[in-house]
């Protein structure tokens, strides 16, 4: 079944493996024009992202799915306990599944954070399906830090208004998510998660975005993205920012991204 492009305005929800998936369309159809894929971090949905995919489609010339992994957003609830291999679940089940069922060709994906994992592992299995890839405050191993910045949003879970902050965007998934999350990470097996082999299958572009002061990974993520792909590579690194560059640094994402997907889908990147 082909989930229908028709409400673009707000969100609605395709089933995809059994969960009902919350998404957005924005701009012309995958026959029109190429798409952008927007995938959210690991605490986020359709809403975290704000009008920012609107912004880069627009400068893009492309359109653009947005969707909310299950348990995450208006999407259904987790299933199931999350595995060690969660984000490979997403990236080789899931995204293949929603990429056909709105018949999404040689797509350019934005993954943040988990998002940006998810894209490593999907273009390591499928690279001649993507066009290009903005991979933004990626991790594509575990480090320290990222497990030391973990363990601070669990404090400030249980001692301040997160909880409140998390359920506008996430409602009756807020609890379960946010302790899948927390719990597979500090999990003692996670440490040894890592996707650096998937970077060598990948043929196309990218786009590495690192905000200097990511509290949940350093220069290191950027370094081995660089290094280790098989197709060209590129890094903006933005001083005075955080893990979430789009939004604290809106401005300059847009100049770096929206070029670079013009040039990956002309094939000049």
């Amino acid at each position: 079944m082909t989930a229908s492009l028709g409400e673009r305005a707000g969100t609605t929800q395709v089933e995809v493996l059994g969960s009902r998936l919350e998404y957005r369309w924005i701009g012309p159809g995958p026959a029109e024009a190429p798409t952008i894929v927007f995938l959210h971090e690991a605490l986020g949905s359709v809403s975290t992202w704000r009008d920012f995919p609107d912004r880069l489609a627009a400068a893009s010339a492309c359109g653009a799915l947005v969707y909310s992994r299950a348990g995450h957003g208006r999407s259904g609830p987790l299933s199931a306990p999350r595995s060690d291999r969660y984000l490979h679940d997403e990236a080789l089940d899931v995204l293949p599944e929603v990429m056909s069922r709105f018949r999404i060709g040689n797509a350019v994906l934005f993954g943040h954070s988990d998002g940006a994992s998810i894209a490593v592992v999907f273009a390591g299995a499928h690279s001649a399906a993507v066009r290009g890839l903005v991979l933004e405050a990626s991790h594509v191993f575990v480090e320290e830090e990222a497990l030391a910045g973990i363990r601070r949003t669990f404090d400030a879970w249980e001692t301040t208004n997160l909880k409140e902050r998390l359920a506008r965007h996430h409602r009756d998934n807020t609890e379960a998510l946010f302790r899948a999350w927390a719990d597979t990470w500090r999990r003692p097996s996670f440490r040894t998660w890592n996707i650096e082999s998937y970077l060598s299958n990948i043929t196309r572009p990218i786009l590495v975005i690192q905000g200097e002061d990511d509290t949940y990974g350093t220069l290191r993520q950027v370094e081995a993205v660089v290094a280790k792909t098989a197709g060209t590579a590129r890094s903006l690194v933005l001083p005075g920012c955080g893990h979430a560059p789009h939004s604290e640094k809106t401005a300059e994402v847009l100049s770096a991204a929206a070029p670079f997907i013009r040039a990956a889908v002309a094939g000049d990147a």
